[in-house]
Formats: structure tokens, sequence, C-alpha cells
């Protein structure tokens, strides 16, 4: 079921039909069904809601939704939405701190784009004192994605980060690498079908890997990030840290925007650092898809709100 439900929402998220349908439904009103999981199409709309989660003692990080460009004109247009919405928070007063894809920077086009694209953001970071997390895509673009990561670490940009999936196989070889570098990793169960080849297929397998590799990092990471929201993994890492002596500001959790908002607030009241990721944008339909292909109890909500708007 855990592995059959990503595929199907894969296959999903790639129909145009069922974009256009919920591009018209979707978003339409602040309580419209995907306004759950998305801070809104504007950078306006995701700046509000991040001060409304700040007000709460929550830390940010601002996704611009968008990936798998395939033209240089594209990712350059995205490279330019980034540079602007790093003025756009500086100006704002929230936290400082990005998430983005290397597919929407231009890596199908081919990996100099992409480089020096992200250069031009870290750039404009670095000149203004941002955090920028690499997020991490499907396997085919693993080891491109800690390419290009490397590349811009071995170039001194120390404002930078990944994420990794405990899902893949190969993930506690790139922890260990990056452990060995300094370097902050997001990590994360991995919200794509991927081959067996590659990953592994039972929910408890990939929890089982989260578990240990959380433990590794939490010996020998630099600040590393623990993105779930399971309630048995969290209080594991909890229990873990406690045992081991390292303390709550050596860590934190990550959750998605508008899920599990209790277990947030109930860490954050705990005194755990609690970073939420907030996702905004028009190219927002294919994250929505894969959220609910991570939780497919979200599936019945949705249903609900498309019928709600539509009559």
């Amino acid at each position: 079921m855990y592995s059959g439900s990503k595929a199907l929402f894969f296959a999903l998220s790639r129909s145009a039909a069922l974009k256009r349908l919920a591009s018209k439904y979707g978003m339409a009103r602040p309580d419209s069904f995907a306004r759950r999981f998305i801070a809104g199409e504007t950078v306006e709309e995701a700046i509000e809601d991040a001060r409304a989660l700040q007000a709460r003692g929550m830390l940010l990080t601002l996704d611009y939704l968008g990936e798998s460009v395939k033209t240089a004109a594209a990712a350059a247009a995205a490279t330019r939405e980034y540079v602007g919405l790093i003025d756009v928070i500086v100006a704002s007063g929230i936290e400082r701190n990005i998430s983005l894809k290397v597919t929407q920077l231009g890596v199908d086009v081919d990996r100099a784009t992409c480089v020096d694209n992200l250069r031009r953001i870290l750039d404009s970071a670095q000149r203004h004192d941002f955090f920028v997390r690499i997020d991490m895509e499907n396997s085919p673009y693993t080891e491109v994605t800690l390419e290009v990561f490397e590349t811009m670490w071995q170039q001194q940009y120390r404002c930078l980060g990944v994420a990794l999936q405990s899902g893949l196989y190969r993930t506690e070889q790139d922890i260990r690498r990056m452990n060995e570098l300094g370097a902050r990793v997001r990590l994360v169960k991995g919200a794509y079908k991927e081959p067996a080849a590659v990953a592994h297929q039972r929910k408890a397998d990939v929890d089982e890997s989260f578990r240990r590799l959380g433990h590794l990092l939490l010996d020998h990471g630099t600040y590393p990030a623990l993105a779930t929201h399971d309630e048995r993994l969290i209080e594991d890492a909890r229990a873990y840290a406690l045992q081991r002596g390292i303390a709550k500001d050596r860590f934190e959790f990550q959750m998605l925007y508008g899920i599990r908002r209790d277990l947030q607030t109930s860490l954050v009241a705990n005194g755990y650092r609690m970073r939420i990721y907030v996702p905004f944008g028009r190219q927002w339909f294919p994250y929505f898809m894969r959220r609910l292909g991570e939780r497919p109890a979200n599936v019945a909500f949705v249903i609900r709100g498309i019928l709600g708007e539509r009559h």
C-alpha cells in the first residue's frame, strides 16, 4: 500500500486534466482544499502565513514551487524569482531561510547552467545572511544533486545544506560524506516512487532506516534536521538525544506546512526547534500530489474540498 499509493499519486500528478481541475478549484479561496498544504500562490500570501507561524514559535523555510524546467530561459526565470524572493524576505523581516530544487535551476538543460544559476542565488543569499537548502528529488537526480552541492561547497559557500532520503539504500554513505564535510543535512523519508533496485519498498524498512540514520546524524552531523510527522520516530530521536546528552539546540525537527499542527505546537512547547517547510507558488500541483501520496488519509479531505468548491 505504501509503495502503491506513491505510484498512483505520482501518475496522477502528471495528468493535465486533473491539473486543470485542481488549478481551478484548489486555491480559489483562502479556505480552498489545497490551501491546507500550500501557503498561497504569491510571495505576499506566503509571508503572511510565515509571520503567523513565527508568532507560534516556529522556524521557517520558504520554497518557491517549481521543478523539471526544460529550457535555459525557464531556469533563468526561476533564478530571478529566487533572487527577488531573497529581497522580499529581507524587506519583510521574517526568517532568512529558503529551499530549492536543482531541476528548477536547469540541471536537465546541463549541469553548468544549474551551477551558474545556483551561484547567483547563493551570492545574494550570503550577502543577506540566508541559509539555502537543496531539496532532494527522485533517485535519477541524487548523484547530480550532490555533485552540484559539493561543487558549491568547494567554492566555499557555507550557507548551504542538502536533503537526503532514508528510503534510498545509498543514503548512509551520503550522510557519512556530508558529516565529514560538516554540511547540514535534512533527513526525509522520500516522497517519490522508487525502484526496488535503489530503495526500500516497505514502509517499515524506510522508517527503520530513518531511525538509524537519524542517530548517525545526531551523533556526528552538523545541526541536522529530522523531517518527519511520525510520532514514533520523533520520540525515538528525543530519547536518543537525551541518552547521548545532545542538547535541544544542536538539532531541529521539521514538518510540512499544514500537517500535524498539534505535534508542531507540542514540540515547541517542550523546547524543541521546529522548522516549517512553507511552499508557495503557482506550480503547486506536483508537490500537492506527492503530499497526498505520502498521506492517503488526506484524500477524503481533498475530495470533500473539491465537491464543496463546485457546489
